[in-house]
């Protein structure tokens, strides 16, 4: 099993099956300020988001409750989706699922009943969110990912799902506004998905 972070470290050197994966995660007791997930075959721990994400997630969340298909609910708990035939498992940033995808009591969530994810990237996180989750996002038949290059400052929308990702792509820099295709079908803003000028520290 391999742990990767931000900087990448490795316990053990024997390959692990993806069911097998699932139950260490499943065991793993994940240090304080990280989540993990299920990347080629290493479970990665990243970073918790920085603080004016929430700002951020909160946007999107806002401006996406009302076009959301009937019996979907949008989310961002930490839940973890499953995408076996990737053998990959990931905690999407903010997630719209139906309603259905939840009556579980499993805390492994079926990856194909979203109908919409997105990331926020970060240092740690960036070059998976711009390959790897395109590639198994668009694979398992999400409709809609919306990717949030919070370095690069600019938003993109993957769309047209296919067995080799996504076939539609449109990019905006932060501040501009995003069309979202269907079963959205809205405008989404993205004015205030910068960071703050300054940073304060809470009392």
């Amino acid at each position: 099993m391999t742990l990767m972070t931000e900087r990448p470290t490795t316990s053990g050197t024997e390959p692990r099956g993806f069911e097998a994966l699932l139950d260490d995660l499943d065991e793993l007791i994940v240090p304080d300020g990280y989540k993990a997930e299920i990347i080629r075959g290493n479970i990665v721990l990243s970073p918790w988001s920085k603080g004016y994400y929430r700002r951020v997630m909160d946007l999107v969340c806002r401006q996406l409750a009302p076009h959301l298909p009937q019996g979907h609910v949008i989310e961002r708990s930490p839940f973890l989706y499953v995408f076996p035939d990737d053998e990959r498992a990931y905690g999407s940033d903010i997630h719209a699922a139906h309603e259905r995808t939840y009556e579980t009591s499993s805390t492994h969530l079926d990856g194909d009943g979203l109908s919409f994810v997105a990331e926020l990237t970060s240092a740690s996180t960036r070059d998976d969110d711009l390959t790897d989750k395109v590639r198994v996002y668009g694979r398992a038949g999400i409709p809609v990912y919306l990717l949030l290059d919070m370095q690069e400052k600019q938003a993109t929308v993957f769309s047209t799902p296919s067995a080799k990702g996504y076939e539609s792509r449109c990019t905006k820099p932060f501040g501009e506004k995003l069309p979202l295709p269907a079963p959205f079908d809205c405008v989404l803003d993205t004015a205030g998905f910068e960071a703050p000028a300054t940073t304060t520290q809470a009392p």
